[in-house]
């Protein structure tokens, strides 16, 4: 397996704001408590860092300062690096290139519901604009827009940079329907509450939302599974599945940002709108399952 994919145990990081701006600091802080936890790769300015509402400079700023913190570590930054303008896709694709990230993830457009022609050759032009490693995201939830898979086996084996799919769609048959099609495809698990099946199918890591908060957790499962240590795997991921449940009980990142803020990991909880705090029901209900946890600090 070519060494310079990313794979392994990676976090989908939040974003912190303060005073309605990007909390760098914060945010730094946060990527270095990942990898003093055993991440083995951090995801800037995806679906959990909320990415829709981010400014273009504020989504490069993100994606410099993830590159700055990891660098000299074993940490590797998989940049988020999508739109459903492709040419913004490639700007961004370019730019993370250029500024060191290790590879891209990018999300398949939403909103313009393409056909599947329009997906290959938007993923095509953005593969062949960089050198670096790029990960598909296929999340027909948030974006209205599934990669069929003969699309993305068909992309797999017609551009060498692209070396697999983030599945997020929640279902395990089109993981499987991937893997015995074409075993030589990396698939990530983009759901928690799967990621042991998908990683039992033969998934090559996760990109988790929950190891925001435990990526100790995280990173002992996704290893244990990929060293074939099924049993001590599930024991984990049975363990973590009632905060895995949780931080979807309103649209992500809504639960896992007041988790972080819960447990002081964030100094203030803020969203960008129209995302906004959730119920003081699920607030309570969040809090209450932390407490199952044993939850690193810095």
């Amino acid at each position: 397996m070519d060494k310079n994919i990313i794979i392994g145990a990676m976090t989908a990081l939040i974003t912190p704001f303060k005073d309605g701006k990007l909390d760098e600091a914060t945010y730094a802080k946060l990527i270095k408590r990942q990898i003093d936890n055993g991440i083995d790769a951090v995801v800037p300015v995806g679906t959990t860092g909320e990415s829709a509402t981010l400014t273009h400079d504020e989504h490069r700023v993100c994606i410099e300062i993830a590159v700055d913190v990891c660098k000299n570590t074993h940490v590797k930054v998989l940049a988020g690096a999508g739109s459903n303008a492709t040419h913004e896709a490639v700007g961004l694709a370019k730019f993370a290139q250029t500024h060191g990230a290790d590879g891209i993830l990018s999300v398949t457009p939403y909103y313009n519901k393409p056909t599947q022609n329009g997906l290959y050759l938007h993923y095509k032009e953005i593969a062949s604009s960089v050198e670096i490693p790029v990960l598909l995201y296929n999340v027909p939830g948030r974006t209205g827009c599934e990669i069929a898979t003969d699309t993305i086996i068909k992309l797999f084996n017609d551009c060498q940079n692209i070396y697999g799919v983030k599945e997020a769609s929640g279902n395990i048959d089109k993981c499987v329907d991937l893997l015995a099609h074409e075993p030589r495809l990396v698939v990530v698990s983009g759901e928690d509450a799967i990621n042991y099946p998908i990683l039992s199918n033969g998934g090559k890591g996760v990109i988790s939302v929950t190891s925001n908060l435990l990526p100790d957790y995280t990173s002992k499962l996704t290893h244990l599974a990929m060293d074939n240590e099924f049993l001590k795997a599930k024991e984990i991921n049975d363990a973590m599945y009632n905060i895995n449940k949780v931080m979807f009980c309103e649209s992500n990142p809504i639960p896992v940002k007041a988790a972080m803020y819960i447990a002081g990991l964030t100094p203030t909880l803020e969203y960008r709108l129209p995302l906004c705090e959730p119920s003081s029901e699920n607030m309570k209900k969040i809090e209450n399952i932390m407490k199952q946890y044993n939850i690193k600090g810095f």
